[in-house]
């Protein structure tokens, strides 16, 4: 339930990120091009202007006709003309603005002329560059200045992460409240379900157990002899498998208050230590490789519980005469606990079905094994009650079963 919440949630997040992205990034790039364009519009009619020999801001503005007059208002940035003699000195300089010639721009031209050997129009970055030219060689160089431009270029860019972030934050409030009322219905029967396997379960297991106590008490001769055995191998799977019901309905409603701190190198090692009657009727040697003293919040009674499932799992599919490996590793935030044997290779989508209840990737072997498919089932409701992960690979042969605890 908690994995659906997670991939509804990030589906929702991010489709209406992504949506408010694209908009902050389409106003930024028209804002851009806007500017852009203005300041290639002041270059290019200045550069027109300039070669055809006339000069119309040298005429007082009310000669100017209607269409004149536009073109002088559309020159809303510092433009400065320089007129060039034929070995690129400066015989004549021309402030289109109310602002006078500095000496920055005097020093910028410099540059510009020092650095150029042909002809162009160049702009640059509007977010880095201060100023922007069209050089025409042996006749003028027009400079604009964009630092207006960048400025409200910045502060654009500045407004939009910001909106940006806050934007983030409602959206990951709508997309919270928006996932609980998705995935409320599908929680629900997600708990039904649960509540229904867990009463079944009791309600199964009285009943069960006077049949059990009856089956003992019939007299056992050659005629009912077989009929009786069925009987009782039969009542005690199905007593196992509602024992394992119940197991797996008490991981389900873990609750941290009744969690405390526990040395889990003590659990592993002791634990190791009664499977290895286990392991050695199956010709199998278990090697343990435990940092010490690892403690960690947690419910002791499943973490051992885990620990079982891992080992005895690991015995029951490992090869004989193999080793099995148990290692646990600890860091500041978390510890990883690791069961490697020698078995069966486990495909990449079986890792991920090996974890759902009642799955047996050999039924016949399971069934005379007395397994249900409940264990591993278990495993990962424990590990996902401490805030964990747990996965199975295989890698050379060997098999692993890796989980991961914080701290």
């Amino acid at each position: 339930m908690e994995d659906l919440k997670k991939k509804t949630f990030f589906t929702i997040f991010s489709i209406i990120s992504l949506f408010a992205l694209i908009f902050a990034i389409f106003f930024n790039v028209q804002t851009y091009r806007r500017e852009y364009t203005g300041i290639l519009n002041n270059l290019t009619r200045m550069r027109n202007l300039i070669l055809s020999g006339r000069n119309p801001f040298e005429r007082d503005i009310n000669s100017l006709n209607e269409d004149e007059l536009r073109n002088r208002k559309v020159m809303d940035y510092e433009v400065y003309t320089f007129i060039l003699n034929d070995d690129n000195d400066i015989i004549d300089k021309i402030s289109h603005s109310d602002n006078g010639i500095t000496n920055e721009i005097i020093k910028e031209v410099k540059n510009i002329l020092t650095k150029n050997n042909k002809s162009k129009i160049k702009i640059g970055s509007l977010y880095w560059h201060k100023y922007a030219y069209n050089y025409e060689e042996g006749n003028s160089l027009t400079i604009v200045n964009i630092a207006d431009a960048r400025n409200t270029l910045l502060t654009n860019l500045f407004i939009s992460l910001l909106l940006i972030v806050i934007g983030e934050i409602i959206i990951y409030i709508i997309s919270k409240k928006i996932t609980e009322w998705i995935t409320k219905p599908v929680e629900e029967s997600f708990k039904r379900e649960k509540e229904f396997v867990a009463n079944a379960s009791h309600e199964l297991k009285t009943p069960l157990a006077v049949m059990m106590a009856n089956i003992d008490c019939l007299d056992i001769n050659k005629k009912n002899e077989k009929w009786i055995n069925n009987l009782k191998n039969e009542s005690d799977r199905m007593s196992n498998l509602i024992t394992r019901l119940l197991d797996l309905s008490k991981t389900e409603y873990l609750k941290k208050e009744n969690f405390s701190q526990n040395d889990i190198s003590m659990i592993i090692e002791k634990r190791a230590l009664t499977f290895e009657s286990l392991a050695y009727e199956k010709n199998i040697t278990i090697k343990t490789n435990i940092a010490e003293k690892v403690n960690i919040l947690c419910h002791k009674e499943s973490i051992d519980e885990l620990i079982s499932i891992l080992i005895d799992n690991a015995i029951s599919h490992g090869k004989e005469k193999s080793k099995i490996k148990i290692n646990l590793t600890s860091d500041k935030s978390e510890i990883k606990l690791e069961v490697i044997n020698k078995g069966d290779p486990i495909s990449p989508e079986e890792g991920e079905k090996i974890f759902e209840r009642f799955y047996r990737n050999d039924k016949s072997h399971n069934r005379k094994s007395g397994r249900y498919g409940l264990g591993l089932a278990i495993a990962k409701n424990i590990v996902i009650a401490h805030n964990g992960t747990i996965r199975a690979y295989s890698k050379n042969g060997y098999t692993t079963f890796e989980v991961k605890l914080k701290k």
